[in-house]
């Protein structure tokens, strides 16, 4: 009976041993995938191997462990490239993902939600695979959890799915969760406010009606009250989900105003983060591009001398919105635009000009140009002065801009032009200019000289005379009109004595020349 029970206990013993290494075995697995699949290199290589078959059935292990560290390693592989993402969805291992965000733990709801949002970044496609499975209703619930990092996990994944398209982004509002995410940028834990402002933003971006929702959630009055928080990646999503918001309408940018943003938002404008920076200067542009009112609130405020300074402080990518709200104030008004030259924004458009090689940052600063320049002499004198005219005939010439750049320094070479009575800034145009701008130059010359006798002096010792008989028009062309004009305001023997070949006749006359 002894060696009976002995025995028996041995084979116990023996069976318990075996599951032990067993579990031992999967767990060493999960644990070893997940962190291999944390460096680039070893991707393909696990794929080729077919991990994705090793792991699925691993999500429904009776070990929680194995269960989260299998779901944390498929995440970080569907993270890596869409291929992955694809073979997500095609092993059907997300219909077992969001029926596990209902039913296990905290540890697994966030592994769960990290794998849906790792498929639904990288394609509209994905993402409405992680829709169809059901797995917006299972994140929504999860935004109820007690658990902040669950409430994180499923607001990433949100965001992620709703960042693709208006449709994608609808759906999410129709699940329910812009209420949900409204309250979690309420919660203490920054990380949370983090993430549901940035979903917030995501949502709000893609049309009026989507941004007018996560309004009515009662969003602003929360966002508006982080702008000063000391977090820096916050604030970066809080001024980024105002933009959203701001961008679409005049009623949503001045809801946003009335939040009594201003001026308090200017503070910010000196943030150590570079991307706060822009996102307020983000903000801004997309407020005062509605109306010549809110444009003069900022200028109220003194945000267009903020923003001046700021685009001395900084280079690159991040000078362009500012550049771009400059424009979009002068756009608005002959006052508005005086504000820009007031505040000395001329001369910082011009070092932006002369500094950055980006073509579309260029073409933003041309742009901006020609709507400060546009309005009067007055205020087209103020950019010539700034010697901007020949950079932006060369921008035009330069083989090398793009396109939209040679569009945009072509049309506000012109809107100046047209404005432009400086003649001094104007000459130099004559000698480099094509004839499709040439013409413009020379119509100004031609209303200001008849007018300026000081002006025609100049004119004439300058050279400029000269290089105006040197112009080659078509007989009965505008150009030869305004050329005509010119020509009518000096005597004829002057006009002679500078046109082409007229040296040559007088040397022709004193080999004819009898003497007496």
């Amino acid at each position: 009976l002894y060696i009976k029970i002995n025995t028996y206990c041995w084979i116990i013993h023996l069976c318990l041993l075996v599951f032990e290494q067993y579990q031992k075995a999967r767990t060493q697995f999960v644990q070893t995938v997940a962190e291999l699949a944390t460096r680039p290199q070893n991707i393909e290589t696990l794929q080729n191997a077919g991990v994705m078959s090793l792991l699925r059935p691993l999500l429904l292990d009776i070990v929680p462990t194995i269960q989260q560290t299998s779901a944390l390693a498929l995440g970080r592989l569907a993270n890596y490239n869409d291929d992955l993402a694809e073979a997500v969805v095609k092993g059907d291992i997300l219909p077992q993902l969001v029926y596990s965000l209902a039913e296990q733990n905290r540890f697994y709801k966030k592994a769960a939600a990290f794998v849906l949002r790792a498929v639904a970044k990288h394609s509209p496609t994905l993402a409405q695979a992680v829709v169809d499975c059901g797995g917006l209703d299972a994140l929504v619930i999860s935004l109820e959890e007690f658990d902040p990092g669950v409430k994180e996990a499923a607001a990433w994944a949100l965001g992620y799915i709703a960042r693709h398209n208006g449709h994608l982004s609808q759906a999410v509002v129709d699940a329910g969760a812009v209420p949900l995410l409204v309250l979690c940028i309420q919660e203490p834990e920054v990380a949370l406010k983090r993430i549901a402002a940035s979903a917030l933003s995501d949502i709000a971006k893609h049309s009026p009606e989507l941004a007018q929702t996560v309004v009515d959630a009662g969003a602003i009055a929360h966002l508006s009250q982080m702008i000063l928080n000391p977090d820096a990646k916050l604030k970066r999503q809080v001024f980024s989900a105002l933009s959203q918001i701001s961008k679409h309408s005049v009623d949503l940018a001045e809801m946003v105003v009335e939040a009594e943003i201003f001026p308090s938002i200017l503070v910010c404008l000196r943030d150590p983060d570079e991307y706060v920076r822009k996102n307020v200067t983000t903000l801004m542009r997309e407020i005062t591009k509605h109306t010549p009112e809110l444009s003069q609130l900022v200028v109220n405020t003194g945000g267009v001398a903020a923003v001046i300074d700021y685009l001395g402080e900084c280079q690159g990518g991040v000078r362009l919105p500012g550049i771009m709200m400059l424009g979009y104030v002068a756009a608005h008004s002959e006052n508005l635009a005086m504000a820009v030259i007031v505040s000395k924004g001329v001369p910082q458009l011009a070092i932006c000009l002369s500094e950055e090689s980006e073509d579309h940052i260029k073409a933003a600063t041309v742009w901006a140009f020609g709507q400060i320049g546009r309005h009067t002499p007055e205020h087209a004198r103020a950019v010539a002065a700034a010697h901007v005219l020949p950079k932006l005939l060369a921008l035009y010439m330069d083989p090398d801009s793009s396109e939209d750049l040679q569009i945009k320094a072509k049309k506000a070479l012109k809107s100046i032009l047209q404005k432009c009575t400086h003649l001094p800034a104007l000459e130099p145009l004559l000698y480099e200019a094509p004839s499709n701008i040439l013409k413009h130059v020379v119509y100004q010359f031609s209303k200001v000289l008849p007018h300026d006798s000081k002006a025609r002096r100049l004119f004439v010792t300058s050279g400029g005379l000269k290089k105006v008989q040197e112009i080659k028009a078509d007989v009965g062309s505008a150009l030869q009109e305004y050329i005509n004009s010119i020509n009518n305001c000096y005597p004829e023997e002057i006009v002679r004595y500078y046109s082409p070949g007229y040296s040559e006749t007088l040397l022709e006359r004193i080999d004819k020349y009898q003497p007496v």
